[in-house]
């Protein structure tokens, strides 16, 4: 009676193990049919320290990436997603954070007398947007809405590599092509025509630290910026899928040493 209740059990198990193995197949299929995908794309791809299970933020990178963007970008495009002093996690100090926030005005209020009043900005504020309102921002762009860069990494295929891309795509039209009006030939824009301007150029921005500032450290520069501001919790996130593996891989050899001595005396 033993033997055949712990036989039951077995197949019981048995069962179960094909099941789970069947799921978790299932689930890694559309992981294979993205990278299939990629693998089929002409997409040039690029090295990111970021990249990568171990993967982390170049601070540098990331603070000379947000001048590029301070200093190019936020001329047009807005970033509603991310507070002044969300910069204190990439190495700006409190007192850089009150200086670089202080430059730009926000509209506060209403004051005692029921009045909306302008401010210098203060670390706790978003980042100031460049339009009052999507309609200004159109007028200015003849009719193109410049999109938030908040999370624009996630919100384009392939992220990082289409955004380096594109920075350094712009070029002029072959023979025959019909640009638009108010367009711009782009080699990786769907189309190849896009309403932006060249934005970067070699030596756009001066570094403090003397980096080389060509275009393509510019651009690498500004896209590792805007991963950071997509995904500040990356780093965190990393650690904590590394300490769950572990700890799965020693509870699963647990298991594995308690089925031994449990099924052992079971020929």
């Amino acid at each position: 009676m033993y033997f055949q209740n712990n036989k039951k059990i077995f197949l019981i198990s048995k069962d179960f193990f094909r099941l789970f193995l069947i799921i978790f197949l299932i689930s890694l299929l559309p992981l294979y049919i993205n990278a299939k995908e990629s693998s089929n794309t002409e997409m040039p791809k690029h090295d990111w320290s970021f990249k990568g299970v171990t993967g982390v933020f170049d601070n540098a990178s990331v603070q000379r990436g947000f001048k590029v963007y301070r200093e190019v970008c936020a001329v047009c495009h807005s970033m509603n997603l991310l507070y002044y002093r969300d910069l204190i996690d990439v190495g700006f100090t409190e007192e850089e954070i009150k200086v670089i926030s202080s430059e730009y005005k926000v509209i506060d209020g209403p004051n005692e007398e029921g009045s909306m009043y302008e401010r210098p900005a203060i670390p706790s504020d978003r980042f100031v947007d460049p339009y009052l309102n999507k309609e200004e921002a159109r007028i200015s762009n003849n009719g193109s809405y410049p999109p938030d860069l908040s999370v624009i990494t996630k919100a384009r295929k392939y992220g990082v590599d289409y955004l380096h891309n594109l920075l350094m795509g712009y070029s002029e039209p072959p023979e025959n092509f019909e640009l638009g009006d108010g367009m711009y030939y782009n080699l990786w824009i769907e189309g190849n025509q896009i309403a932006m301007p060249q934005p970067l150029y070699d030596e756009s921005v001066e570094y403090d630290d003397k980096t080389p500032n060509d275009l393509e450290q510019l651009s690498r520069d500004l896209v590792t910026f805007l991963a950071w501001a997509a995904e500040p919790e990356l780093e965190e996130r990393k650690n904590l899928g590394i300490k769950v593996i572990l700890f799965f891989i020693l509870f699963g050899f647990l298991v594995f040493l308690a089925k031994i001595r449990l099924w052992r005396e079971i020929n």
